[in-house]
């Protein structure tokens, strides 16, 4: 264990660079309809600016991961910080759709470099008796940047232009390399193989899954070109993805260093909190996207406007989660965990409910404050559960794999409630089947016509029914959280914290 003498003000440190890139997996679903009507295209491209950013973001995290084990968690992270905001100035000037999702891929590389190393530091640097608070941080700050990332968006799209969502990233970034490069200390570092095979099947993978899903629609969920179909890409994904599996079980049986370790997965908690942290990428980032596309097409509210129905959500998850955060140190988290992904179940078949043109607009305010609620008792609680009993030594490639599993859940559903979204509206609203063009249009003139509300409403209300359902298998996998054994040992051993955190920094 390698505790410093200072640890909070490196933890702060890095959460100012987390905050960053963790508002942009958000950020765009308020720009959508003005990045639209902006670059001049329809609702599949403007997606894929969010797919693409996920997409990239979640691919190399397992590798970087074990890259911030072997030459040092501060080093990478610095390095992915400088490749993030130079892709953010680029992402504010570009001028088409296909540039703004190619400078969105580099962002999302450069996010891939910096996540894991944060929890990496933190499992190195607090003592398992004081880690529930440190992860108590973590995840108020996880939470609290989902929720605040479409508030910032629709403040400054209306204020200063789409653009400009991307360009605040650039006085953030300077300002996080100087306090990183001041705090977090040098770590020691571990050698490790790097298993290039792993990272192309499943970057392949992974990318022929996203494409078949969501372009499905688009093709009709036919031919693609030639013999290839959607079904075709659909398939090789899975069995690309299920070659990588069996790849990295022989390989962690010869001995070798596998990039996903396996071995990870024996601890039962950890298995558990993957799966519940798949179901809560997957589900906050499939949710923003119909709520805005009604608020702002149906209601006729700004980015602004659509982005402060948030704020109850943004209030409650910030005030919970450090204090859910402290408490997870003496008490078993899977009670957190479960009850706040139940209450956000809850909270989602409200929304769902609502959907309709004559519901008046407060009323969303209600179970905006139930996801609020939701998200305090989620992000810290299963990050816990899921890290706390790792070695230091694959601390690394842990919040590699578990940061991975996020962001798979987070492409995942952004690519489905796209496919969703299409079909829902070809089916309430046949006059747009397809919803390419026709969809763009329509919405650039603000708000669609009144005949078009309540079909719509339909189609948005129905798409949000998705991340309701995959948020049931989170409940189902937090109620099976054993008790961590640092909780166990908290019980039964005083507090070594104090001497611990004397010790000096390396």
């Amino acid at each position: 264990m390698e505790q410093v003498a200072r640890p909070w003000p490196a933890l702060w440190s890095l959460v100012i660079g987390f905050f960053m890139i963790l508002i942009d997996t958000t950020i765009v679903s308020v720009a959508n309809p003005r990045i639209m009507e902006g670059l001049e295209t329809d609702i599949n491209a403007v997606i894929w600016v969010t797919s693409a950013y996920l997409l990239a973001y979640a691919v190399p995290l397992l590798i970087t991961g074990r890259l911030g084990d072997r030459f040092g968690p501060k080093k990478l992270y610095l390095i992915g910080l400088v490749v993030f905001t130079l892709a953010s100035l680029w992402c504010g000037l570009s001028g088409t759709v296909g540039m703004l999702i190619a400078a969105r891929v580099v962002q999302g590389l450069g996010a891939a470099m910096m996540t894991p190393q944060t929890m990496a530091v933190i499992t190195r640097i607090f003592p398992p008796d004081r880690r529930g608070a440190a992860m108590g941080l973590w995840g108020a700050t996880a939470g609290a940047a989902v929720l605040i990332g479409p508030i910032l968006g629709g403040l400054l799209v209306d204020g200063l232009g789409w653009e400009w969502i991307f360009f605040v990233n650039v006085p953030i970034g300077v300002l996080a390399f100087v306090l990183v490069l001041r705090w977090v200390p040098r770590l020691e570092t571990h050698t490790h193989t790097f298993d290039i095979l792993g990272v192309l099947l499943s970057a392949v993978g992974m990318f022929f899954l996203v494409f078949g899903i969501q372009e499905g629609q688009s093709y009709s969920w036919g031919t693609v070109a030639g013999p290839v179909t959607v079904w075709t890409l659909i398939g090789a994904g899975l069995v690309i993805l299920a070659l990588f599996v069996a790849w990295q079980w022989q390989l962690e049986r010869r001995g070798g260093e596998p990039l996903l370790p396996l071995g990870l997965f024996k601890d039962r908690n950890f298995s558990l909190g993957n799966t519940a942290i798949t179901t809560v990428g997957f589900t906050v980032t499939a949710f923003p996207l119909p709520m805005i596309f009604y608020y702002q097409l149906v209601r006729g509210l700004t980015p602004t406007q659509s982005a402060l129905l948030m704020i109850p959500m943004a209030v409650l998850s910030g005030a919970l989660a450090p204090l859910v955060g402290k408490l997870i140190d003496h008490i078993n988290p899977r009670w957190f965990a479960a009850s706040g992904l139940a209450i956000l179940a809850v909270a989602l078949l409200w929304s769902s409910s609502l959907l309709t043109p004559a519901t008046p607009i407060w009323m969303f305010l209600l179970p905006s404050a139930l996801q609020g609620i939701a998200n305090g008792f989620i992000w810290g609680p299963v990050s816990n559960a899921t890290v706390r009993n790792l070695p230091p030594r694959q601390a690394g490639a842990g919040s590699g794999v578990f940061n991975t599993t996020r962001q798979v859940g987070a492409v995942l559903g952004s690519a489905a409630v796209a496919a969703l979204i299409q079909a829902r509206l070809a089916a309430e609203l046949p006059a747009l089947a397809g919803t390419g063009a026709a969809f763009g249009d329509a919405g650039l003139a603000g708000a669609l016509p009144e005949q078009l509300h309540a079909g719509f409403s339909s189609a948005m209300g129905q798409s949000v029914l998705l991340p309701a359902a995959v948020i049931l298998l989170g409940i189902a996998a937090a109620l099976l959280f054993a008790k961590p054994k640092a909780v166990e040992a908290w019980a039964t051993a005083p507090s070594r914290a104090a001497d611990t955190l004397k010790q000096p920094n390396r």
